[in-house]
């Protein structure tokens, strides 16, 4: 617990992985957050966003996240960014802390995460959400799992989320899986999902790990 009250997290997006892993973090004892996000809530966030309600709507995301855990856990120092991460910002942003996390909604902002978390020597966990479906990978400075997780058009955006959507219970769990994985670097206990991608089925109940390499 000593560990982990001055170990450093920074989560990017504060949606509906964000808000799970944020909230998590700060549950389990993470002693300094910061949460990046320049967007706002709006009513189509309220099925599946944990910082989201009816009272937020047009909000900035980041700020919400800080009132929240300010309640929740008094004791942890949570710094909120209200920026979209991007080239011009990723290394002054990221920099400084033990781990990133990876809950955003686009490839090309991924790679900007991996990018500069490698230049820093930081790892990252990467989570992804799409309908039934889900993906957890942790990556640590020069792996370059994203490479070949998405070979294709690296402007794509919210794709297959968008097509797909999201219910209430996809985003909850594979954020607990993305804070398990932050405590195992950060304690530096059992085996995280390094090289490997952790694929979720909920549709089949299908829970499949694919060796990258």
């Amino acid at each position: 617990m000593d560990k982990l009250s001055k170990s450093k997290v920074c989560v990017v997006g504060c949606g509906g992985l964000g808000g799970y892993i944020i909230e998590m973090l700060a549950r389990i004892g993470v002693g300094h957050i910061t949460a990046i996000d320049g967007d706002v809530f709006d009513e189509t966030n309220l099925n599946r966003q944990l910082l989201s309600n009816i009272n937020n709507i047009g909000f900035n995301k980041a700020h919400e996240a800080k009132k929240r855990i300010e309640i929740v856990n008094p004791d942890v120092v949570i710094n909120s960014v209200d920026v979209m991460i991007d080239d011009s910002n990723a290394h002054i942003l990221l920099k400084g802390h033990d781990v990133i996390v990876d809950a955003l909604d686009n490839i090309s902002t991924r790679k900007i995460l991996q990018k500069y978390s490698a230049e820093l020597k930081i790892p990252v966990v990467h989570g992804a959400i799409a309908g039934f479906f889900g993906q957890v990978t942790t990556i640590y400075p020069g792996d370059n799992t994203l490479d070949l997780l998405y070979s294709g058009d690296v402007n794509f955006n919210k794709g297959v989320e968008k097509e797909l959507g999201n219910p209430a219970f996809t985003p909850a769990l594979v954020a607990s899986i993305e804070v398990a994985e932050v405590i195992k670097v950060l304690l530096n206990k059992g085996k995280p999902l390094r090289k490997k991608v952790l694929f979720i089925d909920l549709l089949n109940n299908n829970f499949d790990v694919l060796d990258f390499f």
